[in-house]
């Protein structure tokens, strides 16, 4: 199973961190323990039907066939692939699906949706596209010349405020302080709290937990043996204690147990 992804270009890149396309036998990576990421989502299912389960037991499994879109993800989910994997997709900034949908990206927040509920019959003929591109090396092109189309001007005071404040918290990985992107913005931390929540999904505070979390996700090499204390403050952990923590919270196994795992 091959990952071919592409960062666009301006503007898209203001609200799209790439589009890609997922293609081949899934081999081992059939099921896959998805952590929370700092990611909206549109997938394009071309292949087989790929299932989702909710690390919430309360919620049912979902058969992702066609589109699908989701906001900001707070807690993991697995995802179980078919034995012929196509997928094409775009992973939005966590606030970058609002210039696109017509509805506030915080209704998103831990729900995938058909597509088409979104965007109606756009995803259909986006679909037949991606379906008949003449290469896996077109698809992020028809995604991007898609997303270009779809783009808009900014339909609110709030998401202006959150482009002049988030782009501090993903440069920081996190480790930017809520009083401090506040204080930059000139407004106070209820309000930017509160404009987070409408746009994004989640507050300021609850985003740079996200980012932080990605950014050790990312640091980790499990080809060498791992100082979890040094990388605890090397990416912005309090102490060990605290990386464990957010761990477990966020994969449902401690760092020793995911370490055996990617190896």
């Amino acid at each position: 199973m091959t990952y071919a992804g592409e960062r666009p270009g301006p503007p898209l890149d203001l609200f799209v961190d790439d589009v890609y396309v997922l293609s081949g036998a899934p081999g081992a990576r059939r099921r896959l323990n998805v952590p929370p990421m700092p990611s909206a989502h549109l997938l394009v299912n071309l292949g087989d039907p790929v299932v989702l389960r909710d690390s919430d037991a309360a919620a049912p499994p979902l058969v992702l066939e066609g589109a699908w879109a989701t906001g900001l993800w707070t807690r993991r989910f697995t995802i179980e692939y078919g034995s012929g994997v196509r997928v094409a997709g775009v992973h939005f900034k966590p606030w970058g699906l609002a210039p696109f949908a017509p509805l506030p990206p915080g209704e998103l927040r831990d729900r995938w949706v058909p597509a088409d509920a979104v965007w109606g019959p756009a995803i259909d003929r986006l679909r037949d596209d991606l379906a008949a591109a003449a290469s896996a090396e077109a698809m992020p092109r028809l995604l991007a010349a898609w997303l270009r189309s779809r783009l808009g001007p900014p339909s609110s005071r709030g998401l202006e405020l959150v482009h002049r404040t988030a782009a501090d918290l993903e440069r920081s990985w996190g480790s930017a302080s809520v009083a401090h992107l506040a204080d930059r913005a000139g407004v106070s931390g209820n309000r930017l709290a509160a404009t987070y929540a409408a746009q994004v999904g989640v507050g300021p505070k609850r985003l740079a937990r996200i980012y932080r979390f990605a950014h050790l996700m990312l640091s980790i090499d499990a080809t060498r043996p791992v100082r979890w204390a040094d990388l605890a403050r090397e990416v912005g952990y309090f102490d060990q204690p605290h990386l464990i923590n957010d761990f477990r919270g966020f994969t449902g196994l401690t760092p020793s147990d995911y370490l055996a795992l990617r190896r």
